[in-house]
Order: C-alpha cells, then structure tokens, then sequence
C-alpha cells in the first residue's frame, strides 16, 4: 500500500516551565494522522499470532523441563534463562486477548488460556475487562484505574517495593487459585474478596472488581477458574510425588517472569499523572515507546511501543512496528509523537528515580 506521509509544520518552541498533564491539550493534528496512516494495519493476523504464541509456549516449557531435569548446573541456569525469556513472551498474549474483538481469530483466546494462562495461574479473566478500564479517556491515571500508581510522584521506596514485590507473585496465585478459590466455594466472604482483590493483574491498591457484567461473561469466566484451581492444587500436591525440586524451579523460573514483567510495567509510563483526567495526547505523552531492538527482548509482543498502542488501542501487535515508522516519517524531532519515544529501560528508571528523590513517606 502507498501512503502519502503529510508534511507538519515546525513545532512551536518549548514551554519555560513544564505543564501538568492534565493541562495538555489533544494534539488533533496527531490524533488525525494516526487514524489516517493505520487504516490498514487493524486486521489480525492468525498466520503470526498462532505460530508465536505456541512456539513462544514449547521452548518455554522445553527449556523448564531442562532445568529441573539436567544435572548440569550451568545447562540448567542457562534452560532457567531461556525458560524465563519465551514464557515470559507467551505470557504477554494475555495484553493482545484484552484488545481482540470478540470475532477476530478463533478459538485463540481459548488455546491461550489452556497453553499458557492455566498453566502459569493467570487465565486471561485477570486482564479482561480490567485492561480496558486503563485505557478509558474517564478513567486514565485516576484513582479508579487498576494498572496506574503515581510512581514518578511517591517517595524514593516506592520503587524497589513495586520491583521485589513481583518476586511473591507465583506465590500469590498459588493462593488464590488453590486455597481461596476452594475455600470460596463455602465461604461467600472468601469468594468476594477473592474476586474484588486478587482476581486481576493490577497494580493500583485501591481498585476493586466488579461482578462480571453478563451471563456469558460468568460462564467464560468460570471454567477459567476452575481449570486455574485444579492446576493450583496438583502444584501443591507435587512434592509428595515428584519432590520439592521440580515445584521449586519453576517457582524460581516464574518469579523471573513476573520480575520482568514488573520492570518493563515500570518502564511503560513515566507516572507523572496526580489522578486528574488526561486527554487521549496526555496519556500517550505519559507512555513509553522504546523503539530500541533491544527492548524488544524485555518488551516483546509489541509492548516497546507502548505509547503508540494507547494511541491506537486497536492495533494488533505485529502492526504497532509500521505504523511507529509511518508515524516517526509523518512528524518532525520536536512534535508531540516524537516526545514519548526514549532511548531505553535504563534512562527512563533514572528519570523516574530522579522525579522521586527529595519526596518523604
């Protein structure tokens, strides 16, 4: 397809003194471009999609069997690496299942979720209808959504607890799926607080679920978790006939997967929303793109371009890398989309580091 890139005028110079961003206005001419440059690029493609997320799951667990099974040591750490690394991308579709219309590539949300999101104890009901609310105009930065903490304006602790906090995740689920889901089935107050606090992938202390909105929501929901609580407790039932060591690797292994995870969380906005409502430019201008190809192994699946998806929710992930070069071609240094890209994770912790020092708890 030939696209004609429009041309834009030079952007006007900086302001002396930065604006909040709740001041920031929409940029319309970006707005615009954006639909313009990308009508093309919505359609998602099965022939990617399967192929890397099955592969993504196979060299994952592959490489889990070697590092529980090898006597090796450094085999074994370097299967613990590769393990981390390919379920660490499997995982990942779990951001893309929240965005697919409900027609597009069936039976994919299914395959996932007996692939990937059962086996690790995150069965995609912890993403669905939850990641929609982070990227509602209403909602953004406030208090009200679940995948937003102001880090960039809370004290210099905030951010090595967000970091060593993700180490007890496999540990969590664990407890959710196996403990209180069982226990919820009798006990109605279990249940509730089961569902409103650890049955999403939040990050914001405050948030509470609602009741799923329909009937067909509650049945996708709920072979989801009783595939997660059956899987849980055969996990914890595993020492008694395989040993600790085959429970304990893969503790290990998943603790390095939600570390990551919680890094490149870290690194996906700069935090600097006080919980007023932005405008769609303000939140990509509060996002990340690294558009590095390094950053493509810390955040694969299309996430290195972070901004440009809450500028384009709709795109499927292998469409965000065009369509981040059509819109890079299509404005000048200087305009509003290019002051969300950045050279890469460790930068951007430094900045948000930097906002944090001199704050007291």
């Amino acid at each position: 397809m030939n696209v004609t890139l429009p041309i834009h005028p030079a952007p006007e110079p900086p302001q002396a003194t930065p604006r909040k961003k709740s001041d920031i206005p929409d940029d319309m001419a970006l707005l615009r471009t954006a639909a313009e440059l990308t009508r093309d690029l919505g359609e998602a493609r099965a022939g990617i999609y399967w192929p890397d997320m099955l592969a993504s799951a196979l060299v994952g667990y592959g490489a889990l069997a070697g590092a529980i099974l090898l006597e090796n040591t450094a085999l074994a750490l370097l299967c613990g690496v590769v393990s981390v690394m390919a379920l660490y991308r499997a995982l990942l579709f779990i951001h893309e299942i929240s965005h697919l219309h409900r027609s597009a590539l069936p039976g994919f949300r299914t395959a996932w979720n007996l692939v990937v999101g059962i086996p690790l104890l995150t069965p995609s009901l912890m993403y669905e209808q939850v990641h929609t609310i982070h990227h509602s105009r209403m909602r953004y930065g406030t208090v009200e959504d679940p995948e937003y903490l102001p880090l960039a304006l809370m004290t210099p602790w905030s951010l090595p607890i967000f970091i060593l906090i993700s180490l007890l995740a496999p540990l969590v689920v664990v407890v959710r799926w196996g403990v209180l889901a069982p226990l919820g089935l009798v006990i109605p107050a279990v249940r509730r607080f089961a569902w409103e606090r650890v049955s999403s992938l939040s990050i914001n202390p405050t948030f509470r679920r609602r009741p799923p909105e329909s009937e067909e929501q509650r049945r996708w929901f709920a072979w989801q978790q009783v595939g997660a609580s059956a899987w849980a407790l055969s996990l914890i039932s595993t020492p008694l006939w395989l040993g600790w060591k085959p429970l304990l690797v893969a503790f290990v292994v998943a603790s390095g997967v939600a570390t990551f995870n919680q890094l490149r969380t870290l690194v996906a906005h700069l935090w600097e929303n006080d919980g007023e409502r932005l405008t769609v430019t303000a939140q990509y201008l509060d996002s990340v793109n690294v558009p590095s190809t390094l950053a493509g192994f810390w955040a694969p699946v299309g996430l290195r371009y972070h901004a440009t998806h809450h500028l384009l929710p709709s795109l499927p992930y292998h469409s965000l890398g065009t369509a981040h070069r059509r819109l890079s071609a299509a404005f000048v240094a200087g305009s509003t989309y290019q002051g969300a890209n950045h050279a890469g994770m460790i930068e951007l912790i430094v900045k948000i580091a930097k906002s944090t020092m001199g704050r007291r708890g």
